[in-house]
């Protein structure tokens, strides 16, 4: 999942609140997802890449200079239609799992995954706020927009940030990596967001833009790794 951002990504001495919005519910994805799935079933549209495919290329690209072993854990955090996965199992690896909360997008996922003639990654209806005991051991967890749709949310936004964070720390082993795209908050915001329990790695180059003479960044790209 992925929204559009709600304020200008390089705006000074703004907090890390949002405004509530129906792309931060369980029922826009919902009803999303059952749109796409319709359309794939119809036309085999996969739908919407988040945050284009360079985004995948992006991560794909971190992946193989770091010689990530090709049977590592990882997990997708709100795999939508899955073609991060499908991307990242073509490139060989071969230990993949997505999580969505709609059913519809794990629906969609494995229509498009059993189309590619893929049968090595496994998918589960989980919302990630509320893990289960299995879903944990990780050695590397991806995000692409669905922090910013948790952001979002009208129901206690701020509660639920943290609750994100809990269930990373739970999901991901000691010294894991954590990938994250987000168009909403900026590199700062992020640090102070995952301070507990995270350090930052690396910043990934992601397109820039000028706007009134001053240079911003469409998306924030970051690497996080578990502290010991």
């Amino acid at each position: 999942m992925s929204v559009a951002g709600e304020r200008p990504r390089d705006s000074p001495g703004l907090g890390p609140e949002f405004g509530p919005s129906a792309l931060g519910t369980k029922e826009h994805w919902d009803a999303a997802y059952e749109s796409e799935l319709q359309s794939f079933q119809e036309s085999g549209d996969a739908g919407e890449i988040w945050f284009g495919e360079e985004s995948m290329i992006r991560l794909i690209r971190w992946m193989e200079k770091q010689k990530i072993p090709l049977d590592s854990s990882v997990l997708d955090i709100g795999t939508g239609n899955g073609v991060l996965l499908v991307e990242l199992a073509k490139c060989g690896y071969t230990n993949l799992t997505g999580i969505d909360y709609s059913p519809s997008a794990i629906q969609l996922s494995q229509n498009i995954i059993e189309k590619e003639g893929l049968s090595n990654i496994k998918l589960q209806v989980k919302d990630f706020l509320t893990p289960s005991a299995e879903l944990s051991g990780f050695q590397i967890c991806i995000d692409k927009g669905t922090f910013d749709a948790i952001s979002l949310n009208p129901d206690n936004a701020a509660e639920k940030r943290k609750q994100y964070v809990k269930s990373l720390c739970t999901v991901l082993k000691i010294e894991g990596f954590f990938l994250i795209t987000s168009c909403n908050w900026t590199k700062e915001e992020l640090l102070n967001e995952f301070r507990e329990g995270f350090e930052i790695l690396e910043e990934l180059p992601t397109p820039k833009f000028c706007f009134g003479g001053r240079i911003g960044n469409s998306v924030t790209a970051l690497v996080f790794q578990r502290k010991k």
